[in-house]
């Protein structure tokens, strides 16, 4: 029997749109007895990298049939130790997908050959992808076929949105601050947080940032714009931004089991029977939903965990009351993970460990060797993959 040829080439909105739409939904199928979350891109496959610098999305085809697809992003971010000025251009791997039915046959690899290719293109220094742990396919294809390896597990910090606001302390100060402001105190602040996003200006005037807020206590005085212009900083204070991914897709849970199920609803039942306890809500994952993510989480003082908690607490009362009814999550990610010493940040900010998943693994490959610096990029290599962490992660919402 004649093997049918495999063809790679870039996604075309008109005529591969549904048909990109219907092979997620093919990929959803799975055992009877596992939970899918499924995400609903509303028409627009690439949503999650449109917002990107730069960004492809490559399709595979068999006899006319698309069965396979992948999207990847390039920005240029902080490494340290990395020549030029701790800066390197790095590319992101996501949505990689292959139809069940022609699994098994390389098409998965053959799409992220052609990426790859296409980072070398645009003089991309390392690839990076994230996946769950305990998926075993993502782990086999990239870090034993094509030696990506693993260097940081970040914290996924899920809390519902209710439909009360929260009690913030009346001794804490939240303001919404300039996006001028807000790109000062970043720069000055988290510019040496790993993968820093060197065009935090574009994330911050794009339109799903809701803006980025400072909180602080009414009793510690202060003068000046929150620190630009040189003006001096609050003893504590804390910062952050939310950006609205649910304008962009939606998820839902594409299986669950009948007991997920019944607890999901009766849970919801009794808030509606009893709203006077003001239990938290359990969100209807079943129907399609979005979520706020905060990012750029920042805190500086003695007290200062308080104020990002109350930060926390604000975004879920912007949440609330938001006109989408639908946004029943808020999500953050941070540097953390059980092997890192730097994770403080999750004992502050909200978050249900039912819905929360204490590690993210991020995987890193270098793509290429700058003449003359070779060693560098090995030592810089080697800082980011063996060594414990030192430095926070700053992830972009982009990417979400």
């Amino acid at each position: 029997m004649e093997e049918l040829k495999l063809r790679i080439r870039k996604y075309e909105v008109e005529s591969d749109g549904a048909k990109v739409e219907e092979l997620e939904r093919r990929c959803e199928v799975g055992p009877s007895e596992s939970v899918f979350l499924f995400t609903d891109t509303m028409g627009d496959p690439i949503c999650r990298i449109r917002n990107s610098p730069m960004y492809i999305m490559l399709v595979a085809e068999m006899d006319k049939e698309l069965v396979g697809v992948i999207q990847g992003s390039i920005k240029v971010v902080t490494i340290h130790n990395h020549p030029p000025k701790d800066l390197a251009k790095v590319g992101y791997i996501l949505g990689l997908r292959v139809s069940p039915n022609h699994r098994r046959r390389g098409i998965g690899s053959s799409l992220v050959v052609r990426l790859e290719e296409w980072f070398n293109s645009n003089d991309v220094d390392y690839a990076y992808m994230a996946t769950e742990k305990d998926n075993i396919a993502s782990k086999r294809i990239f870090m034993e076929k094509f030696t990506y390896t693993k260097f940081r597990t970040p914290s996924i910090l899920v809390n519902p949105v209710n439909h009360y606001d929260l009690q913030i302390s009346s001794n804490i100060e939240i303001s919404r601050v300039k996006i001028e402001q807000a790109e000062y105190l970043y720069r000055r602040f988290m510019s040496s947080f790993e993968f820093f996003p060197n065009d935090i200006d574009n994330i911050l005037r794009n339109k799903l940032s809701l803006g980025t807020f400072v909180a602080n206590f009414k009793e510690d005085h202060f003068w000046g714009d929150f620190g630009s212009n040189g003006h001096q900083l609050p003893n504590s204070w804390a910062m952050l931004s939310v950006w609205n991914s649910g304008e962009i897709f939606k998820m839902r849970l594409g299986k669950a089991t009948f007991s997920c199920l019944l607890y999901t609803k009766s849970w919801c039942l009794i808030d509606k029977i009893f709203p006077c306890l003001k239990l938290p809500t359990l969100p209807d994952f079943f129907n399609p939903f979005g979520f706020y993510f905060m990012y750029g989480v920042y805190h500086e003082g003695p007290f200062s965990g308080k104020l990002v908690r109350a930060l926390c607490q604000f975004v879920h009362n912007m949440a609330s009351k938001s006109k989408d009814e639908n946004c029943k999550i808020i999500v953050t990610e941070v540097g953390g993970g059980r092997d890192n010493n730097n994770n403080e940040l999750n004992h502050y900010i909200p978050h249900w460990k039912l819905l929360s998943c204490p590690e993210d693994l991020w995987c890193i490959k270098v793509l290429k060797n700058h003449q003359g610096t070779t060693t560098t990029t090995t030592n810089t290599f080697h800082e980011l993959t063996k060594s414990p962490p030192t430095r926070a992660l700053f992830v972009d919402p982009r990417e979400v």
